[in-house]
């Protein structure tokens, strides 16, 4: 199903599991250095684990731009242990700063007035910024209309027939907006961000490795023959 017919279902899904869940009310964060910091901690790990670094962090008045630039990069991967692979993301976390104290003069508020289009294309040169960190970047921190797409949503797509195996990032992607393009960006941004969040949801409680549709909200919108293989 290419993503114009997916579009009716795929707006059926996320009013059902908004009736199922209720508000969810992402990103976690108190700041929007802290979103950031989040976005790029939470890369292959559980988001408990996030929580118990961005809680040290915070501790030891490391979550603003200032604090982390002057921070040495052995000093924090130290303070982010509990998020695993920790020297990796602060290497990332540091070049992610190093960047925004380059181009923006170490300020949120300049690169968050750069057009969406440009910032996403900043972002992603930015190494180890991968489209799902960017996008959670300017969704969350940003509130631009972009959707995140994860392992959770090309896994219900596909199960549901709603994308094909193997779709790029951008199609899945293009294939939840275009589903809410009758809305305006405010509220598209704020319907992406629990569309996401319902969306891992979902994917914690049912749509595993091995699925559990028959207690799924979503096990009504399954093709005949039930999931289909991705």
């Amino acid at each position: 199903m290419g993503p114009a017919r997916a579009n009716e279902p795929v707006q059926e899904a996320y009013g059902r599991l908004l009736d199922a869940f209720g508000p969810q009310g992402w990103w976690p964060a108190r700041t929007r250095m802290e979103m950031i910091v989040g976005a790029i901690l939470t890369q292959h790990t559980a988001w408990t684990n996030v929580e118990r670094a961005i809680a040290e962090l915070r501790a030891s008045g490391l979550l603003t731009p200032e604090a982390l630039a002057t921070m040495p990069e052995a000093a924090l991967a130290r303070h982010i242990r509990a998020a695993g692979t920790y020297r990796i993301k602060a290497k990332r976390i540091k070049a992610f700063i190093d960047y925004l104290d380059t181009a923006h003069g170490c300020r949120l508020d300049r690169l968050f007035r750069l057009p969406t289009d440009r910032l996403r294309k900043e972002l992603l040169a930015v190494p180890g910024i991968g489209p799902e960190t960017a996008d959670c970047i300017l969704l969350y921190a940003g509130r631009r209309p972009v959707f995140v797409v994860d392992a959770y949503t090309r896994r219900i797509l596909v199960r549901h027939d709603w994308l094909r195996p193997g779709s790029s990032y951008d199609v899945t992607a293009q294939t939840c907006a275009g589903a809410f393009s009758g809305l305006n960006n405010r509220e598209r941004a704020h319907v992406f961000g629990e569309f996401h969040a319902l969306i891992v949801e979902t994917g914690k409680r049912f749509c595993r490795s091995r699925p559990r549709c028959e207690e799924c909200p979503l096990a009504g919108l399954l093709p005949r023959g039930g999931p289909r293989d991705g």
